[in-house]
């Protein structure tokens, strides 16, 4: 057996058929069930003429049919390839493009999108409709979801696989179109996906793994509040796969922390990841105002986005049994550390633990000093993604060879501190450069969360005559509070060096995240914008 996550997925099946591995609503399916329905919806695409190395686009929301479908793909050595569901014609025909999509399984309240992204194209086959209310007709033959696989058998006679297989996730960051990251899957799963062993040593063969599944070692109940078109849900899906334990999930388009604190008690949820504080100050909010039984929770694990500390300490001092992690990693890097407890930087920044393989570089390519305070890029060498799908020039920009090594880049500027731990800045791509000086927004947009009237905030640069650029936060408060720029200020001096502080605030009714939880940027440098040139 290699590590091919379709061949680990069947062996654990085999190996606990009676485990609940999926609670999605009303549906729970034991990982025998799952199974065999992955394999009817796998025979159904094959018989549609996909196949090896066929890219199949999912363009759902979070829900059985999701997993399925991607446990299907892999099954006959295809892909699924993630498509968010907010993207409208001309972004969904840009997935059809770039990501050579031969077939879609989409809700069928999107269908009006697909046929004007799909126009004057070959249309896609196959074209899999998920039942939602609506009524939307196709512009091409489509099958509704639930006959596809009626249409398929239930048998495991697939041909052999390898862990060489590609399993492509989009990101799109916070700017920019997406782009496909490569990874085989062997390297993903000893990168991104724990080794098979959550917090413990990776294991040292795929029989381990079903050993493991077996006895109940790392057998846990995980909840991922992100959606699945965001590469840190897909993961925990597999991380929570690859134990033999069950996956619960919030059906639907929209983030519901009233719905996700419920399940934890209906589904017993022992580990629940989100993204940053996006989702994690409205999970506060409820917890301060409702009544939970939050007994069996014991990790809650941010991913794709750091949670502040203000917020932190909120959900500590809510749930002081429940253990808080802070996971720092990209989908081009896979898990580079985790936070060390409670334990800061001296600048208060969130500090991590690195992984063997991850250090910090500087520009020629050398290990910085630890305790040098010299800023540096986060970078991994190791087991990494092959590069992006049809971008030679991306992949040159972040993947790259230093003294015979190859590593990934991903763009975090950050500092290591003298007992190994690195401190993380900011994205390199957002820096704001106020008078030569360098501001990190993150920074910034921790300072400001940290009073007790904000409840979210980004940080951008607008024009400045005197220092080319100047720092601008965008954020909402509690009760619609009005905050005038001098308590701002006078708040953020507390926090950060002067040349970091606002030098203009704008104050919205909500902070426009991504649907995974990454901040838009784009729009708060237009709302900045607008601001600067309305006072000009």
């Amino acid at each position: 057996m290699e590590y091919n996550l379709a061949d680990l997925y069947e062996a654990i099946a085999d190996a606990v058929p009676d485990n609940i591995a999926l609670a999605a609503g009303d549906v729970h399916h034991t990982y025998a069930d799952l199974d065999k329905r992955a394999n009817r919806l796998a025979h159904y695409l094959v018989s549609q003429g996909i196949g090896q190395g066929d890219h199949v686009g999912l363009h759902l929301f979070n829900g059985h049919e999701f997993v399925e479908a991607i446990l299907a793909l892999f099954k006959i050595r295809a892909v699924g390839i993630n498509v968010n569901y907010r993207f409208v014609g001309p972004e969904v025909r840009y997935m059809i493009d770039n990501a050579d999509l031969k077939g879609m399984i989409t809700q069928r309240r999107f269908i009006p999108i697909i046929n004007e992204a799909n126009e004057g194209l070959e249309p896609l086959r196959p074209l899999i409709v998920i039942e939602d209310g609506s009524d939307a007709v196709s512009d091409q033959e489509s099958i509704e979801y639930e006959s596809a696989l009626a249409r398929g058998s239930e048998q495991r006679d697939f041909d052999s696989r390898s862990g060489d297989d590609l399993y492509i996730i989009y990101t799109g960051g916070t700017t920019g179109m997406p782009k496909g990251v490569m990874w085989r899957h062997e390297d993903l799963f000893f990168t991104g996906l724990q080794g098979g062993s959550p917090g413990g040593d990776p294991v040292e063969s795929p029989e381990q793994l079903v050993e493991q599944a077996k006895e109940g070692w790392y057998t846990v109940t995980m909840l991922p509040c992100a959606p699945f078109i965001h590469g840190a849900a897909q993961w925990t899906q597999w991380i929570c796969h690859l134990t033999g334990g069950k996956l619960v999930l919030q059906n639907g388009p929209s983030f519901d922390a009233k719905r996700i604190l419920s399940l934890v008690a209906e589904e017993e949820v022992s580990t629940m990841s989100l993204v940053g504080d996006a989702m994690a100050i409205p999970l506060v909010e409820e917890l301060k105002n409702g009544d939970y039984d939050m007994s069996n929770l014991a990790v809650i694990a941010s991913a794709g986005a750091i949670l502040s500390g203000s917020v932190q300490a909120e959900i500590e001092q809510l749930l002081p049994d429940v253990m808080v992690i802070n996971s720092f990693g990209t989908s081009e890097s896979g898990d580079l550390g985790r936070a060390a407890g409670d334990e800061e930087s001296h600048e208060g920044r969130p500090s991590f633990y690195m992984g063997d393989e991850v250090t910090v570089l500087d520009e020629e390519g050398d290990p910085i000093k630890p305790g040098s305070g010299q800023i540096g890029l986060v970078a991994r060498s190791g087991r990494l993604p092959l590069g992006y799908y049809k971008d030679p020039d991306k992949t040159a920009e972040r993947f790259k060879e230093f003294k015979g090594k190859r590593w990934v880049v991903p763009g975090d500027f950050a500092t290591v501190e003298a007992d190994g731990r690195i401190t993380f800045l900011g994205r390199g791509s957002k820096c704001i450069n106020t008078g030569g000086e360098k501001v990190f927004p993150e920074e910034v947009e921790e300072a400001l969360k940290a009073h007790p009237d904000i409840i979210d905030a980004l940080v951008v640069a607008v024009p400045d005559p005197r220092f080319g650029s100047k720092v601008a936060a965008v954020f909402n408060t509690r009760g619609d509070k009005q905050l005038s720029l001098d308590e701002v200020q006078a708040h953020c001096r507390d926090h950060v060096a002067g040349y970091k502080i606002p030098r203009q605030i704008t104050i919205t009714k909500t902070v426009s995240r991504m649907p995974s939880g990454k901040p838009d940027y784009k729009w708060a440098e237009e709302i900045a914008r607008e601001q600067a040139t309305a006072h000009a």
